[in-house]
């Protein structure tokens, strides 16, 4: 069995029931996620041997979030404690032309405090043969920008394949520290995992011809934008999801793979959305299970935009879903009919 090892934050979701807006809520819903998070248990899910890498407050609420973790399989043990925080986010979740909202409640968070000492790499990676982390993580301090140095160069020594979702967020940092800080990670990470906006707002790098609000997306802008991604930093592969922004309920998904000079395009979903949380990140815990089981070039990209097609049904940050039924509908069956 396949081990991946994910390193980033978990955080505490609090969200109004159902499409009630902030102001309406007289109580909220408790979810946990985080981008690396969810991308480990997508792993956990699909059969893999998945360890999260994490640093939450010694107290019960971070107790709380590894035994989250636990639930699902996931290895912990590898966690570090302190700090005084658990971060936490709060979503609203938009319908029809009103978008969702989040609202982050993370600075001081126990992540945020992590430094490259408090994680014994050595023995987090024994055994491994993939590595996981996103361009949240970076953003949080500048010692945690420090640990995630540290756990690409320790990663390659000990041979492991590695890749980053770009994943900006403008809320954290500004594009130019982004751009820095990220560029140095970059000669360490075999595949690169990016939006329709990431490597605009990271490196600088526009998909032409492309309109993300009203829905345009052009398959020659983004095969430029993987060229230019690979020319520059040498990726072995690059994976960009595609999402046509119809509103806020229903989006057209997709997504574009550049492997070996040759590029992938997936066949594309409508779909209604229960919740877009995680889109994303099930995307990438497809894609990595999909690599690791050497299914073909085409193949892990259609497992991937499958997978978290699937995902934007499910609430919640998690993507539970099984191989078999992301293979159902890779297979062309998305009617959505009872199962008996």
């Amino acid at each position: 069995m396949a081990k991946v090892v994910c390193f980033g934050e978990i955080m505490l979701r609090l969200a109004p029931p159902g499409y009630l807006r902030f102001e309406q809520a007289n109580a909220f819903e408790v979810v946990y996620g985080g981008g690396e998070a969810n991308v480990c248990v997508s792993a956990a899910n699909y059969g893999l041997d998945a360890a999260f890498v994490t640093k939450v407050p010694d107290n019960p609420i971070g107790q709380a979030a590894v035994n989250e973790m636990r639930r699902y399989g996931v290895d912990t043990t590898h966690m570090a404690r302190g700090g005084e925080r658990l971060g936490i986010y709060f979503c609203e979740k938009g319908a029809s032309q009103r978008p969702s909202k989040v609202v982050y409640d993370r600075k001081y968070s126990s992540i945020s405090t992590a430094r490259k000492e408090d994680f014994d790499w050595d023995k987090i990676f024994k055994g491994a043969q993939w590595f996981h982390f996103t361009g949240i993580t970076p953003a949080l301090s500048d010692s945690a920008a420090e640990a995630v140095l540290e756990s690409c160069k320790k990663a390659k020594e000990h041979g492991l394949t590695v890749s980053c979702d770009l994943n900006f967020r403008k809320n954290l940092w500004t594009s130019e520290k982004a751009g820095k800080v990220m560029a140095a990670y970059m000669p360490y990470v075999d595949v690169a995992i990016a939006n329709e906006e990431d490597a605009e707002k990271v490196f600088g790098i526009k998909a032409q011809n492309t309109d993300v609000t009203g829905g345009s997306l052009s398959h020659e802008g983004y095969k430029d934008v993987a060229k230019q991604l690979k020319d520059r930093f040498g990726f072995k592969t690059v994976a960009i999801t595609l999402r046509g922004s119809i509103s806020a309920s229903d989006n057209n998904w997709a997504a574009m793979l550049y492997q070996d000079d040759q590029y992938h395009f997936s066949r594309s979903y409508p779909i209604h959305i229960v919740d877009r949380v995680g889109g994303g990140d099930s995307f990438a815990g497809g894609l990595i299970y999909a690599m690791l089981s050497d299914y073909s070039a085409k193949d892990s990209l259609e497992f991937a935009v499958a997978a978290s097609c699937l995902k934007h049904s499910i609430e919640g940050d998690h993507n539970h879903v099984t191989v078999g039924e992301v293979k159902t509908l890779m297979a062309g069956d998305g009617s959505g009919r009872v199962q008996r």
